[in-house]
């Protein structure tokens, strides 16, 4: 069949996702790359209070996720995180949510496509550092040309590798624990490594207060599930299942790995220049399973980028929708692969490049980036959070006729915006992540100007500021939730 661009009718990406695609791919944006590289820096900034950190964040995220999961539910002609932020707060919301989380996912696979370099250089130490990033990045065009099977397929392997390797790090960490084993730095494997080092909080408040900042990036992904529930199977089943396993996924893979790892190598014996999966098998005298950690690790980073491209293409798509992009955007080939909108966003993948070209080292590029990333997602849960309080005090219906509740509605949505409050400020506390505090105000002061000039288009055109959104029943809802069932 030709891959001719179809009609300008937008609604033609398809629903190919199975749920043994959505449950892998909510998994592996659970995993993300600062779990595998950026933990390495954050132990040594935080020490066994990383612990703490990632599960107070991993809490959090949660409620956000069921506040997602409920909007999406409540009306199946939502497709992006844009459509409900302008269906509820406005359009001019959903012409900063849309722009912003495809920025935010762009800056993302910039900071991917930085740890895939440092992850080649362990195997090809004097490897030009532009040449891994380059042949990503011609791979990630190439991938998400395909059908949106194939990458739900490519994500669902990538997920299984992901887990298969966390698992299997906590049971040798755990059999090595056991052990007693002694390290070759002279230390050895015990529980009490947590404690013994200076304390579980051995850098003090300032440095707990640090780790919130730099943990958050490795969360981002954790609502892709929400990317691709417009492209799923039987979303009212599949979608709450994925959601409701995310705090089991947050104990097993983040505090149970990172646990296991500062319990066989203590926390100030860890380089922080290095992913601590690999640093505790090296340590340990494994060399084979440390490169096997790091051939891992390097998917990790390649599958993120991967998702990153998948969730800022359907971005620009939704947007072109609205008119709020280029309407080239806002086409489709015969198989439901939005190309034209794959281009734009890989083109901005190339800005890797002179990033590492320019940079002294690739943890500091990495901190830097991922920090902006961190800014700009703040303000897409935060987006997903105020649209659900304006939500539930609109449509009391819809909120009593779903299946799938937020629980602690009326207090939780609050709870979580003064926690994205705490977030952005301790942002302002470090010389790496500051960069990213003053330049988000300026992105979005930059939206708001260009959005201005949208709407004076929009409005001399006499279109509408924005697609309208198909109004759903309270008992449409109760429907489609039973018919899934």
């Amino acid at each position: 069949m030709s891959d001719q661009s179809a009609p300008e009718n937008t609604e033609n990406l398809s629903r190919g996702l199975k749920n043994r695609h959505l449950q892998l791919i909510a998994i592996g944006g659970a995993i993300g790359t600062g779990l595998f590289y950026g933990s390495g820096k954050l132990t040594n900034v935080v020490g066994p209070g990383l612990l703490v950190v990632y599960a107070v964040i991993g809490f959090i995220l949660f409620f956000v996720m069921r506040a997602l999961g409920e909007l999406l539910l409540s009306n199946l002609n939502y497709k992006t995180f844009g459509d409900i932020a302008k269906d509820n707060i406005g359009p001019w919301a959903g012409f900063m949510v849309s722009w912003n989380y495809w920025f935010s996912w762009v800056v993302g696979c910039v900071a991917d496509l930085v740890a895939v370099t440092a992850y080649i250089q362990y195997f090809w130490p004097n490897v030009p550092v532009w040449l891994p990033a380059l042949i990503t990045a011609l791979g990630l065009i190439a991938l998400n040309l395909q059908p949106v099977k194939a990458f739900g397929e490519t994500e669902f392997w990538f997920a299984i590798i992901k887990i298969v390797a966390i698992l299997a790090l906590i049971f040798v960490g755990i059999v090595l624990i056991l052990r007693g084993y002694e390290n070759g730095d002279g230390t050895r494997a015990a529980v009490s490594n947590l404690w013994e080092h200076g304390g579980f909080f051995p850098t003090g408040f300032t440095g707990f207060m640090l780790g919130f900042q730099l943990a958050i990036f490795s969360f981002i992904g954790m609502e892709l599930v929400g990317t691709t529930a417009a492209e799923t199977e039987n979303p009212h089943r599949n979608l709450p299942r994925a959601i409701n396993s995310i705090l089991l996924r947050i104990v097993i893979f983040y505090i149970g790995s990172l646990a296991v790892i500062m319990m066989v190598t203590p926390w100030n014996h860890i380089d922080p220049e290095q992913s601590p999966f690999t640093t505790m098998f090296g340590n340990a005298g494994f060399a084979g399973a440390a490169l096997v950690v790091n051939l891992v690790v390097l998917t990790s980073a390649a599958s993120s980028a991967n998702s990153g491209v998948y969730s800022a293409t359907r971005m620009s798509f939704g947007l072109a929708k609205d008119g709020h992009a280029p309407k080239v955007l806002n086409m489709t080939t015969r198989r439901g692969v939005p190309r034209n909108a794959v281009f734009f966003t890989s083109v901005f993948l190339f800005a890797s490049i002179p990033l590492l070209l320019g940079g002294d080292a690739l943890t500091q590029a990495f901190t830097v980036v991922s920090s902006i990333c961190s800014a700009d997602i703040l303000f897409t849960w935060g987006s997903i959070v105020v649209s659900y309080i304006i939500y539930r005090r609109r449509h009391p219906e819809r909120h009593r006729a779903s299946g799938f509740k937020m629980p602690l509605s009326t207090i939780a949505p609050w709870v979580v915006l003064v926690f994205f409050v705490f977030i952005a400020f301790t942002l302002t506390l470090s010389e790496d992540t500051r960069i990213a505090a003053y330049l988000s105000p300026v992105w979005f002061i930059f939206l708001a100007v260009a959005w201005q000039f949208v709407k004076r288009r929009l409005i001399s055109q006499k279109r509408p500021l924005t697609a309208e959104i198909p109004v759903v029943t309270p008992q449409e809802i109760r429907n489609q939730f039973r018919d899934d069932a």
